[in-house]
């Protein structure tokens, strides 16, 4: 076998991790949907959760940053099997492909409003635009990529105390790159009556993203699987110490630092309370430290568990655009079955509308999450069968 038939053949540890990010991903955006604590606070407002609630929200954390650092892993993938020419255009329709899917399928899929009177700028937004990027950079030799993720992911903190209030053009520009307009509407862009929201700035995912790109080196088929074990277990224990070191310090990479709070526990909840919007470096030191780590202990899985994971890790905008759906389809139903309209379920403003009295406790959000990864797995299986049995140009962009 030939090194090129090496390289299609798919890493069974990243779809594991990769379907797992998914499977947790759905907790966090069943909570947003049928938690009542979500329909009145954050999850992460330490005066107001509590110890479950917390670590529901943070464990989703970890989503994010795997899916847009082995997005970066899959395109070195692509990169060995065709070449930089065709991967970098590969990068460049599937980056504009996602940017529209963002616009048109994902935000209504979160606000079933016809009328779209806002567009949110999400995670698929940021790995769109990051392809686009990466289809530039992947020009330049690796160690290059390399130095320029690693210089983005660690300095863009330093770009935390710039800002340009207001809805200019410029305000929007900067919020897209590291600023966002989330919850600030005199920061958002107005295009005739519909607003653009940044949930996602840009900056730091293309470093991630670059990253991802380099580390698709460990999974040469020159590389053996003791020594990629230990590359991982050394490179995921670096990331954590250095995680809990700036973290301790307090004196770089998160713009809120941590303070001692009325317990240990809440002290501790404290620490883990990284900023997402936009990442900071203690946020994917915090996430990607574990996630390195997970694809060590990965390398050998238990096949009866994996086996079903890996499914869905191979489909997972497949996964995430249905999984959108059937959630708000399943909250339509919740808040009409709760005494509420199902237009009280159609957003006026971004992602879910608030509606005071409707809501559900903890376990039944996770009640609803299993049944909604029941419901959904057979479609991925199905999606999964067909994908891999046709070899059409277009499965390879959903």
């Amino acid at each position: 076998m030939n090194q090129a038939a090496i390289m299609i053949k798919r890493v069974h540890s990243i779809d594991l991790l990769r379907g797992l990010a998914m499977i947790v991903m759905a907790l966090d955006h069943t909570r947003n949907y049928f938690s009542a604590d979500a329909m009145i606070f954050g999850p992460a407002d330490l005066a107001r959760t509590n110890v479950p609630l917390f670590f529901t929200r943070w464990i989703t954390h970890f989503c994010a940053p795997a899916f847009v650092f082995l997005a970066g892993t899959s395109a070195f993938f692509v990169g060995q099997r065709k070449g930089k020419k065709q991967l970098s255009l590969f990068l460049v329709t599937r980056g504009l492909w996602l940017i529209f899917l963002e616009l048109t399928v994902v935000n209504f899929g979160w606000t079933f409003n016809i009328h779209f009177p806002f567009f949110t700028l999400g995670v698929i937004w940021a790995l769109g635009v990051s392809m686009i990027v990466l289809a530039v950079l992947v020009w330049l030799p690796d160690p290059a990529v390399l130095c320029i993720g690693a210089l983005v992911v660690a300095c863009h903190n330093l770009l935390d105390g710039i800002h340009f209030p207001g809805s200019s053009l410029k305000s929007f520009l900067w919020s897209s790159l590291h600023d966002p307009s989330w919850g600030k509407e005199a920061n958002q862009l107005n295009l005739q009556g519909h607003r653009v929201v940044v949930d996602y700035p840009l900056l730091p995912w293309i470093g991630v993203m670059a990253l991802g790109y380099c580390f698709g080196h460990l999974y040469k088929p020159t590389i053996n699987i003791s020594t990629r074990i230990k590359v991982l277990l050394l490179l995921g224990g670096a990331v954590v110490v250095i995680f809990l070191f700036l973290r301790i310090l307090n004196f770089y990479g998160d713009p809120y630092p941590w303070t001692a709070q009325k317990t240990k526990i809440f002290t501790i909840l404290s620490f883990l309370k990284v900023t997402k919007y936009p990442p900071s470096l203690d946020f994917i030191l915090m996430t990607l430290g574990p996630t390195l780590l997970f694809l060590a202990a990965a390398e050998k899985p238990s096949k009866a568990l994996a086996e079903s994971i890996q499914r869905i890790g191979r489909v997972p905008m497949f996964f995430y655009l249905v999984h959108i759906y059937l959630l708000h389809l399943f909250a339509l139903i919740a808040a009409r079955l709760s005494g509420y309209q199902f237009y009280d379920m159609i957003s006026q403003k971004p992602l879910t509308p608030v509606i005071r009295g409707y809501g559900f406790s903890l376990p039944m959000v996770y009640v609803v999450w299993a049944i909604a990864l029941l419901s959904l797995y057979p479609l991925c299986k199905w999606y999964d069968n067909y994908k891999s049995s046709h070899r059409k140009w277009w499965l390879s962009y959903l």
